[in-house]
């Protein structure tokens, strides 16, 4: 009796052995043993892949900070005349006594700007020099010094200063388009006049446009807190160098909601190199207004995607006009490039030099056209337009 028995305890051994031996290969060649259920397949970081925590962006910070000043800026307005000094009942009663209400005052403005240059070029917002009579500059160790305006675009918001001095610590620019969604940004400036501040934030989004604030609109989004007096400061990456150019924040209070907006480096240089080689910046123009291709336009015009813009209105006698384009074509390219929509045709227009001709492609009634026309200076836009 005691063979079987030691014959099975053999076989169980044997057996505990192979199943063990499997469970080892699994463990090193995973899905070598069939699973129970339909199991769910997660991906793990591997050893030394996990987020490295940082704790400080001081060194970010400290290299940018000297490149970062305040504006303060004053202009001599005057009040509104009150309308009953006309009347010679009221003056008969009341005198001159209100006969000064539309004497001149001077209001003051606050802003930021960053140096971009060691002999005294600054860049800051249009907004915060518009109409000004009086610009002073206050570097970070507590000189002030006064600044003249080179040149201003206000359909980006951009203005350059010129102040003399030498020697002054100019900011270093990111690569263009650098940024990603995530990244870490500090936003520097000064806020409600209470002095240089940073504040952190990550790029909430790129390339935000149809925001109604400029007419050429392609901003950073970010949740650093931006608010009154910022206008002009910059927004640097985690690496100190100068991403953008805070400029205007959403907000229903007046203070930060955590949705700030920054002009990117990439229009900041363009705007800024024209503005002090030639005092202004010359964009193309042909003399159009477009809209946007909705799904429903699309359908009922018979395009096959929203690609493209919609010509609503040519000007009379425009570039437009002379090369025989009309309301209702489908604008699709120009000079070869895609048009996406109605903002990639602004910025397109815009990049045409005046006096060249530029080839359009059409849609006209589901058939395509070519025509040629003459680009002339865009003229300058009060408010905010489409192209």
């Amino acid at each position: 009796m005691q063979k079987p028995w030691l014959l099975f305890a053999q076989i169980v051994t044997a057996l505990v052995l192979v199943l063990a031996a499997l469970l080892a290969l699994d463990r090193l060649i995973p899905g070598l043993l069939p699973s129970a259920g339909e199991g769910v397949t997660i991906q793990e970081v591997a050893n030394g892949g996990a987020a490295r925590p940082i704790s400080t962006f001081a060194d970010a910070a400290s290299k940018s900070r000297p490149s970062v000043v305040n504006i303060f800026t004053s202009k001599e307005v005057r009040a509104q005349r009150n309308p009953l000094m006309d009347d010679p009942v009221f003056r008969r009663f009341f005198g001159d006594r209100f006969s000064n209400d539309n004497r001149p005052r001077r209001v003051s403005n606050l802003g930021s700007g960053v140096i971009v240059s060691a002999d005294g070029y600054i860049l800051t917002n249009h907004h915060v020099v518009e109409a000004a009579d009086e610009i002073q500059v206050a570097l970070p160790d507590g000189k002030t010094l006064p600044a003249k305006v080179v040149g201003t675009d206000p359909e980006t918001d951009v203005a350059v200063l010129k102040v003399q001095h030498t020697r002054l610590p100019a900011i270093t620019f990111a690569k263009l388009d650098s940024l990603r969604v995530g990244d870490v940004v500090l936003a520097i400036g000064n806020p409600f006049g209470v002095g240089q501040t940073v504040t952190m934030g990550i790029v909430s989004a790129l390339g935000r446009s149809h925001l109604g604030i400029n007419t050429f609109e392609n901003y950073i989004q970010t949740d650093a807190a931006i608010n009154p007096g910022n206008s002009g400061g910059a927004l640097i990456d985690g690496a100190g160098n100068l991403a953008g150019v805070n400029t205007a924040i959403f907000s229903r209070s007046g203070g930060s909601l955590g949705i700030g907006f920054a002009i990117p480096v990439s229009i900041v240089r363009q705007v800024m190199d024209q503005i002090i080689t030639h005092g202004a910046v010359t964009r193309g123009w042909v003399g159009i207004e477009v809209q946007e291709i909705s799904p429903e336009i699309a359908e009922s015009f018979g395009l096959k995607s929203t690609d493209g813009a919609l010509i609503a209105g040519v000007l009379r006698g425009g570039p437009a006009d002379r090369a025989g384009i009309r309301p209702g074509d489908v604008l699709v390219a120009i000079n070869g490039n895609q048009v996406k929509d109605s903002v990639s045709l602004l910025n397109l227009i815009a990049a045409l030099p005046p006096g060249k001709i530029a080839q359009l492609r059409l849609l006209r009634e589901q058939s395509v056209m070519q025509a040629r026309a003459l680009v002339e200076k865009r003229p300058v836009m009060a408010k905010p337009a489409r192209e």
